[in-house]
């Protein structure tokens, strides 16, 4: 009863919120992915620490791997010991600090045996602009938690296994939800970036498509102008993740309709019915996420203005200019046995070195599967005829030395490469006699 009346004045999330810091929710984990942890360094710095009666846990997304029983990538920790503690304790030790750039914001990275273990201070966020915070620390694990992005991000694991969550985490996980932490406006309102990192958590942890949360989308409409004020390498590095997720095509979908779209570089109009077409071509085949990106894009100049936005990088801009340049005018060759040859004689006319891996991108992009699996097993062949064979066979005039290496490289083309230099050169051979 009491619920139902709370739920008519604050809504559900408040509801949510309620009840889940009401009860923190434990449980104990002993997976093989997290006794995997426990290298000879991890045990050093916990011993350190339990020597010193001071409180460590791993925190955020490591944690949220474990659950899903997948080897975390990256292990963060976090602890109720201020930075100066560390410090401290990490030096009576003989135990390296390096990187001293986030001890501001309560991080210090210690390195013991080959081995980096980065520890940050719990932390509450005293003021936000929607890009950086002026935090103070605390010991409260509760406070720290609650100032992450989302549920699934905001638990704490002991290094004796117990799980600690505060705002049912491990209930979203299970049930594939993402959700913010208490108000998503607010949550996004301290840092714009989280509208990013929902989408890319949303293709990496939802079971379908369109289950999100109308409140929360309303949350991502009203605050979507705000990203213009958010670094292009910060968007992009959040985006690729997005494009490579599951669900990319309907999570573009949605930036456009929520707006999103232009002020994190994406043409104003986008051909989405391309990006569909693509997202479905390139379907398990590990694409880079400009080939993606790509398909929205219809004329050239809208690359450079892509790049302007986020600060792609030169080879993938260059990857996405080969892609918009060849996406229609190259194509399988269908009236002969040899479908490839069209994409073989690009690479072998071509003077980039990266050529070959570029065509495997145009091949994923335009969904030739096949033909994909053919090109990676192919080896480039090299012409093997030069000038100094055609000279050593009497020809001096170097326009006709041009000529006839024209006229070969044509021929060993047409066979397949399959025409070796002696055979090349007999071809001309003849005509001299």
């Amino acid at each position: 009863m009491i619920q139902q009346i709370v739920r008519q004045f604050l809504g559900l999330n408040a509801v949510r919120e309620i009840v889940v810091k009401r009860n923190l929710y434990t449980m104990q984990l002993q997976s093989e992915e997290f006794q995997a942890l426990f290298t000879k360094g991890l045990k050093a710095v916990a011993d350190l620490f339990t020597k010193e009666k001071l409180e460590l846990r791993i925190a955020g997304g490591a944690v949220r791997d474990l659950l899903m029983e997948k080897k975390p990538q990256d292990v963060d920790f976090a602890t109720t010991a201020t930075p100066d503690q560390m410090k401290e304790i990490f030096q009576r030790a003989g135990i390296r600090i390096i990187n001293n750039r986030g001890e501001k914001h309560g991080t210090i990275t210690a390195r013991i045996h080959e081995e980096n273990f980065e520890v940050t201070t719990l932390r509450i966020d005293v003021s936000t602009d929607g890009r950086h915070a002026e935090v103070l620390f605390t010991t409260d694990w509760l406070k720290d938690a609650e100032r992450r992005d989302l549920t699934i991000n905001s638990m704490f694991l002991g290094l004796d296994g117990t799980l600690y969550d505060y705002f049912g985490g491990f209930e979203d996980l299970k049930n594939k939800r993402v959700c913010f932490v208490g108000n998503a406006a607010q949550r996004i309102q301290e840092d714009y970036l989280r509208i990013m990192r929902y989408f890319r958590f949303y293709g990496r942890i939802a079971e379908h498509p369109n289950d999100h949360d109308p409140a929360t989308l309303d949350a991502i409409r009203h605050n979507a102008q705000a990203l213009a004020g958010i670094s292009g390498e910060r968007i992009w590095i959040e985006l690729k993740k997005i494009l490579l997720g599951e669900h990319a095509g309907h999570l573009v979908h949605l930036m456009y309709e929520l707006g999103i779209a232009p002020y994190i570089g994406l043409p104003e109009v986008g051909n989405l019915q391309e990006l569909d077409r693509v997202c479905k071509n390139v379907q398990n085949l590990s694409p880079k996420p400009v080939t993606v990106l790509v398909s929205l894009l219809q004329l050239q100049d809208e690359m450079a203005k892509l790049d302007l936005r986020l600060k792609i990088s030169k080879e993938e801009k260059n990857l996405g200019l080969f892609l918009l340049r060849h996406r229609k005018d190259l194509s399988p060759d269908a009236s002969g046995s040899k479908p490839l040859k069209p994409y073989q004689d690009l690479i072998t006319d071509s003077k980039e070195h990266d050529v070959q891996s570029k065509v495997c991108e145009l091949l994923k992009y335009q969904g030739e599967r096949r033909l994909l699996h053919e090109l990676e097993l192919w080896s480039v062949p090299h012409f093997p005829v030069s000038g100094h064979d055609l000279r050593r066979m009497g020809i001096s005039s170097g326009k006709e030395i041009g000529n006839l290496l024209q006229e070969l490289r044509a021929q060993w083309k047409k066979s397949g490469y399959q025409l070796d230099k002696e055979a090349l050169l007999y071809s001309i051979e003849k005509p001299l006699k």
